[in-house]
C-alpha cells in the first residue's frame, strides 16, 4: 500500500522534466526519465524516496502499488518511444513525450491517473466471466 500523495509529487516532478524534455528536445534527459519510469514500474521510484524524507502527517488513504507502477511501465513506453524518436524522428520524440506529460499533468493536477485507470479497466475486462 502507497500514500497517494507521494504518486501526486513523483506526477509533478515528471511533468517539469517532461515539459523540459519538449522545451530542449533532449533525448538524454528523456532517457533519464525513463530509468525513473524504470525504477517506480518496480517499485523503487527515487521521486518516493524524496518524498519519504518530506516531513508531512500521516496519510488518511492508502491504495494499491500495482496499478501506479502498471502506470510507470506505460510511462516507460512512452519515455522510451520518446527518446528513439528524439534520436531518429524528432515528431516521434515530441508526441510521445507530450502523451505522457499529459498524462503526467492529469495526475499531478487532478489526482487522475491515467495509467492506473488503464490497469483497472484491463483488470475488469480480464476478470469478466470470472465467479469468486
Amino acid at each position: 500500500m502507497i500514500d497517494p500523495r507521494g504518486q501526486r509529487f513523483a506526477a509533478w516532478i515528471t511533468a517539469a522534466v517532461l515539459a523540459a524534455v519538449l522545451l530542449t528536445q533532449s533525448a538524454t534527459l528523456l532517457a533519464l526519465q525513463a530509468v525513473v519510469f524504470a525504477l517506480g514500474a518496480t517499485g523503487r521510484s527515487p521521486y518516493a524516496a524524496i518524498w519519504k524524507r518530506i516531513p508531512k502527517s500521516p496519510p488518511t488513504l492508502l491504495e494499491d502499488r500495482r496499478p501506479p507502477q502498471f502506470a510507470q511501465a506505460v510511462g516507460l513506453t512512452f519515455a522510451v518511444l520518446g527518446t528513439i524518436g528524439y534520436l531518429t524522428y524528432t515528431p516521434l520524440g515530441i508526441v510521445a513525450t507530450a502523451f505522457a506529460l499529459a498524462a503526467a499533468f492529469l495526475n499531478a493536477a487532478f489526482g487522475f491517473c491515467l495509467g492506473c485507470e488503464i490497469y483497472l479497466l484491463l483488470k475488469r475486462t480480464t476478470n469478466k466471466g470470472v465467479t469468486a
